[in-house]
Formats: structure tokens, sequence, C-alpha cells
């Protein structure tokens, strides 16, 4: 059958995965900016975000928590630049890590538990959950109603907040949802599927219930911010003559738009045009877009005047551009 669907559409163009694999950050945030902490607790999926082994949680009980979702081939440290955004100004952030093949119900149920865990030792129980890509998928399932033990801790408000994430199912992967393709590769497209993706491997297809039926929000989620990215023409590194060597596109504005999605008072839509990677930044450049849109939002703070030299200088330190001849 066509050699398989092309190996079922390269492995399901890699499970639709996108984050660049990178060297562990262990690098620790920079807490000079933050409340003093007042609490100390380990709880199982969180942790500061970095590469460290220390999963140790130091937080002020009193102020409101980021929660910082990766996608797939992600890690918390992937994440670590952006906590340190969020440090910059006072406002303290964690990373929820995960196994990118699991099954998406199975990650986002680990995540209500850790966020339940966590607002139970908060005296302010405000979460905003930020979810990238993937992340974004187990963000939001995280927190319906309808999952077979909702998330509950009384008191809580919550925000949500998803960045290119395929609520409507990765194109790439539909042949794994497909009962004809099934039929003409003899079954060989499920191992293969799951081969690529995982568990996870018939979730993310526009067929299945977990796309299909996102279920409705918790009254607790004051805002789903649903930022989606206008992709195409966009490039993820650039060859030294200036030619686009890796394109930024993952996935187009109609995977990342499903009505169900979309019902009811609390979502907003804002469309962003850049590349999927680009979005949340890399070492080759800040997510200057994404920043500029958390804070028209009051989700960054945005610094004061006379903070704003402080922040730029910040920002150039941490997302710097790799030279020419590294960035091949």
């Amino acid at each position: 059958m066509k050699s398989l669907l092309i190996l079922s559409v390269l492995l399901v163009m890699t499970a639709g995965c996108s984050a660049p694999i990178r060297e562990p950050e262990l690098r620790p945030i920079d807490q000079s900016r933050m409340p003093p902490p007042d609490l100390s607790v380990t709880i199982p999926g969180l942790g500061p975000c970095t590469d460290s082994p220390d999963h140790a949680l130091h937080l002020n009980s009193q102020q409101p928590v980021m929660v910082l979702v990766h996608g797939c081939l992600g890690s918390a440290g992937r994440f670590r630049a952006l906590a340190e955004v969020f440090a910059f100004s006072g406002q303290q952030a964690v990373c929820f890590s995960y196994n990118d093949r699991d099954s998406l119900m199975v990650s986002s149920a680990q995540l209500a538990t850790a966020l339940e865990e966590l607002a139970g030792h908060l005296q302010r129980k405000d979460l905003t959950v930020i979810g990238h890509s993937q992340g974004g998928l187990i963000a939001r399932k995280a927190l319906v109603a309808e999952r077979p033990q909702p998330f509950q801790a009384l008191g809580a408000e919550l925000e949500l907040v998803t960045i290119s994430a395929p609520f409507a199912g990765i194109e790439a992967a539909s042949h794994c949802g497909s009962t004809l393709a099934t039929i003409f590769s003899l079954g060989l497209t499920v191992p293969i599927c799951k081969l690529a993706a995982g568990d996870k491997w018939y979730e993310i297809t526009g067929a299945s219930d977990f796309i299909r039926q996102p279920g409705d929000l918790l009254g607790q989620v004051k805002e789903h911010l649903k930022i989606n990215t206008e992709e195409s023409g966009s490039c993820r590194r650039v060859n030294a003559d200036g030619n686009c060597a890796q394109s930024d596109y993952v996935f187009s504005l109609e995977e990342q738009h499903l009505p169900l999605v979309n019902a009811g008072t609390v979502a907003t839509n804002v469309v962003v045009k850049a590349g999927h990677v680009e979005i949340v930044g890399d070492n080759r450049v800040a997510p200057f877009k994404l920043i500029a849109t958390l804070q028209e939002r009051g989700i960054l703070k945005t610094p004061a005047p006379e903070r704003t030299a402080a922040f730029g200088q910040m920002l150039t330190l941490l997302y710097q551009r790799l030279p020419p001849t590294e960035a091949q």
C-alpha cells in the first residue's frame, strides 16, 4: 500500500514532536526577585524548570503559581528560560514533566493530580497552567469536568493558556485513525503508529474520542487563552547563505481549531504569526511574540519603564543566538 503510506507518513512526522533535543538545562532559576519562599514540598510530576534531579519546590504559598507543560520531546529544562522571564517579574513558575509516549489521558490525569496536590499546599490557590503543543492538549484535558477523577481543590482559581495545540487532531496522523488504511495495510499501520507515537498513537488523531469529545472546562477555570500560531512560511534554522535549512511549520491553523474547544464564555482565541518553536523560544531567538501576548493579557507582568532595559538585557542573555557556523 504505497510503502505503507510512506512508512505511515514518516512515522507520523515523528509523532507530531517538534522540540529540538537539547543538552540538559541544569542551571537554577534566579530567585533574587522572587517573594521569599515559605513552603518546601515535593510533588510527583512537578519540579523547578530545570533538568536537575532535585525536584523539590520552594514556593511562597501566598503568591500565584504558573505551571508550564512542555510539548513532545521536551523536558522541564525546555522552559527554564521562560520560567526565568516570569521570575524577573517576581512570578513563580514550576514545570510539569511527563513521558511523551504515554497515553494523553494518563499524562493529563497525572497533571490533574499534581495540580490538586499543589493547590492543597497553597494559601492563595491561584494557578495558571500554560501548555505548548502536545502539552496544551494535556493541560486542557487535565482541567475538564468529565474526567474519571476530575481536579478537586476547593477555593482554587484556575487560568489556562494553550499555545499551538492541535485540538482538531494531527493531520499527519490521520491514517492512524483510518479504518480503511488499517484494512488495506493488513493491519500494519497500527504497529507502525504505535512505534512512532507510543500509547497516545490513536488519541492524537481526529477520529479519537480524546479529540472529538474534548469536554467542558471546570467552573473554576476563569479563562482559557488559546494562542494559535500561523506557522506557514516560518523557518527554524537558516543556513549561512540565508536559505531556510529547517522549517518551523508543524501544525496548521485548522489543526489548532476545534469549535467544541472554543465553546463557552471563557475561551479567547488569539492568532500569532510565528513558527511552532519560535513562539516559545529556543537558544536562537527569544519568544518576543509570546511575551507580548502574555503581557497584553495580564498573565506576565509588564516591567516598569525603568526596568525595561534590564528586561531586554536578560532576554539577550537567556536566548543567545548561535554563531552562524553552529546554526548549520
